[in-house]
């Protein structure tokens, strides 16, 4: 099943599945045992982050998988990300090895600098979720904290591994939810290449400008909330809860009974075919198993088009609940 999987060369020179499994949201008590079941299945690629409170269970289920002969490290791509209450560098090494000890892995395949906006730092034994946009008390909103991004980045460089660095820990490096003006700024000082840009990217939210930004520097763009509003219904999201499913848009259910392929298929196939990543996640063995055949079939340039057309501008992970205006 793995082969089937379309990968693209980052910067870094790596290899990167462009389906994987998304481990936002999944729990603890299952997090090993879904991990453990989507590596069996065939992903090779899984993308974990600090805030996800899950990374230890992860790590279980890769190390079991290992253990059974069902793959090598080497033949995984492992993802996660950088918290924002720890931009500063001392505090980006301490984090980053923290989360590469829950893991027990080695190292990372790719570490991504989480949101564009530092956060006073917070104790890492005092983290509670859903703390980490508040205080430890989750009573109010955690102050910025003054650390620009070329500090944070530098020390994401300085945990590459090179030959001039065999002490590194990390394959490839790269940013989430940064816009195009802040992409120029990390480029404009960057020792080390962008690797990758993870965004939220669907048919009601398309960025076309960003993502051709993006590629033209030759930075893979990683979409999550491939299903649009899916993801965020359960988080009382008003504007997913008012939004058509993706899944029940006449554009994408025709497509998907002209190829013989469920709606998630297509959705996934409008990213991948265009060499957008894709890291849905699935508790259902079945949709695991269509969401990695995703890449199967081709759409013509028109069904991508018509895809394409729903674009609303419609955002859904929007922290400006909590005050930022990250997207402003």
């Amino acid at each position: 099943m793995a082969e089937q999987v379309p990968t693209y060369k980052l910067a870094s020179g790596y290899s990167m599945p462009l389906i994987g499994f998304g481990i936002w949201k999944v729990p603890r008590e299952t997090c090993a045992d879904q991990v453990y079941n989507a590596i069996k299945l065939g992903y090779r690629h899984i993308d974990g982050a600090w805030d996800y409170t899950n990374s230890k269970e992860a790590g279980e289920g890769v190390r079991r998988a290992i253990d059974d002969g069902i793959v090598k490290r080497e033949d995984l791509f492992i993802t996660t990300k950088l918290w924002n209450n720890y931009h500063k560098r001392e505090h980006a090494f301490e984090m980053a090895k923290l989360e590469l000890e829950a893991w027990g892995i080695g190292y990372f395949d790719l570490f991504l600098i989480h949101f564009p906006i530092s956060l006073k730092f917070i104790p890492f034994e005092e983290i509670r979720w859903p703390c980490f946009w508040t205080d430890k008390e989750q009573t109010k909103v955690t102050p910025l904290a003054k650390v620009p991004i070329s500090e944070t980045w530098k020390a994401l460089e300085d945990m590459v591994q090179t030959k001039e660095n065999p002490s590194g820990f990390v394959r490839s490096i790269g940013v989430s939810n940064f816009s195009a003006q802040l992409l120029y700024d990390v480029l404009s000082y960057a020792k080390v290449p962008i690797s990758a840009l993870q965004i939220e990217h669907h048919p009601y939210l398309t960025q076309p400008k960003l993502v051709k930004l993006a590629q033209e520097n030759n930075i893979l763009v990683t979409g999550y909330s491939s299903f649009g509003p899916q993801s965020f219904i359960e988080l009382n999201n008003s504007d997913a809860i008012n939004a058509k499913p993706l899944f029940e848009v006449d554009v994408v259910k025709s497509i998907a009974e002209k190829h013989g392929k469920t709606p998630s298929q297509v959705l996934l196939r409008w990213s991948t075919q265009r060499n957008i990543a894709v890291i849905p996640k699935s508790n259902n063995v079945d949709r695991l198993k269509q969401n990695l055949e995703s890449a199967t079939f081709s759409l013509s340039d028109d069904e991508v088009n018509q895809i394409s057309n729903l674009n609303q501008g419609l955002r859904f992970n929007e922290p400006d609940a909590f005050g930022f205006r990250i997207f402003a």
